[in-house]
């Protein structure tokens, strides 16, 4: 009986161990691969001030907790994420087509979740991209 209470023990402690270690394994190291239907996706939506306005909205209510007021990823929440945050205003994220972008909001993975439900329409990502794009060094 107690070798049995010994052995689950030592099993639930490697389990543990394990668990532990996978979260200092960044899943955002891997390339994030965009379909090159969305990379080639062109934004329907003109950056105007009326655009950029709704963007700044919705990266308040969105985006800001995780990837902070600038986009540097410095948010309130990023600490307890998993993997680290790009600064959205680098060359890194800024190069980026906006149909890889749009594809990103949308489909989410990791600690990034997908938005396309969580937005009330895609014109919703479009804006939050124009906005994005203005977060530029």
């Amino acid at each position: 009986m107690n070798s049995r209470i010994i052995r689950i023990s030592l099993l639930f402690a490697v389990t543990a161990t394990a668990v532990s270690l996978s979260a200092f394994i960044p899943s955002q190291d891997k390339p994030w691969v965009v379909p090159e239907k969305f990379v080639k996706m062109a934004n329907p939506v003109n950056s105007d001030a009326a655009s950029l306005k709704e963007g700044k909205e919705l990266w308040a209510r969105n985006c800001q907790s995780c990837h902070g007021k600038t986009g540097m990823g410095d948010g309130l929440k990023a600490f307890q994420l998993k993997s680290a945050l790009v600064d959205f205003s680098t060359d890194l994220v800024q190069k980026q087509t906006n149909g890889a972008l749009f594809f990103k909001i949308s489909e989410g993975r990791s600690d990034m979740p997908s938005f396309k439900k969580k937005l009330e329409s895609e014109q919703d990502i479009w804006n939050l991209i124009n906005y994005l794009r203005t977060l530029r060094k």
